[in-house]
């Protein structure tokens, strides 16, 4: 039997200067991980620097948001006949030396999505105020609405299997890529897991969760979690 093929995928929005810091990482940590780089609608040189070191390159003419990068992955993934997605950050805020746990239960068969959790082992990273809320709210509403625990609903460091990238290329959150997204897949009867990883401040640039976006988000979150309940299982 093949062991199956995983691609991480960079979804990276104007990060010329954080990208090479975490494309070198992957280099030396996980060399035998094919990579992509979404640049999603980069007005820098985010998209030379990752061709430049040998990288493949997906770009898109305006900036879709992290769901929209995903999907364009997803689909880059499965028409290349890779198994397993995984999504990991330009800003080098993840360590690539988590990449080989991640990707473990999905391997041996005990989840579908694999979720890199700042919270299930004791860690220094500390979010801010603000974030932790947000944070212990939606581990709340996930909770209520399957029955399981997901300590770390943002977690950006993620790992999916090729069953989830087929339904995900299609239908998937175009910003805010977490509770309501994991309660649709669990209620479509995936399984999900989480992994201890640690997480870092990030290289250079600025953070997708914008004041605006972060005053935006819990009530989209929500919103958007209510309209999953209310919907039928796919």
């Amino acid at each position: 039997m093949n062991t199956p093929r995983a691609l991480v995928i960079i979804p990276a929005h104007n990060e010329e200067e954080s990208l090479p810091v975490t494309l070198d990482e992957l280099r030396r940590k996980a060399p035998d991980v094919a990579v992509l780089v979404v640049d999603d609608g980069s007005r820098d040189a985010t998209a030379r620097i990752a061709r430049e070191r040998g990288v493949p390159v997906v770009s898109h003419a305006v900036n879709l948001g992290v769901g929209g990068a995903l999907q364009t992955g997803f689909r880059w993934a499965l028409r290349h006949g890779y198994d397993i997605g995984v999504q990991l950050d330009a800003d080098g805020q993840h360590d690539p030396g988590h990449l080989h746990a991640l990707l473990a239960p999905i391997l041996r068969g005990e989840c579908d999505v694999s979720i890199g959790s700042r919270y299930v082992a004791r860690t220094g990273y500390r979010a801010p105020v603000a974030r932790r809320l947000g944070m212990v709210l939606f581990s709340g509403v996930v909770q209520l609405a399957v029955g399981q625990r997901i300590t770390d609903t943002t977690s950006g460091y993620r790992a999916y299997d090729r069953a989830v990238m087929e339904i995900c290329q299609y239908d998937f959150p175009k910003d805010f890529p977490d509770a309501p997204l994991l309660i649709d897949l669990a209620r479509r009867g995936f399984r999900l897991a989480e992994v201890p990883i640690e997480m870092r401040a990030r290289e250079a640039g600025r953070s997708f969760y914008t004041l605006g976006k972060s005053l935006y988000y819990p009530y989209k979150n929500l919103l958007a979690s209510l309209m999953v309940l209310l919907k039928r299982p796919g």
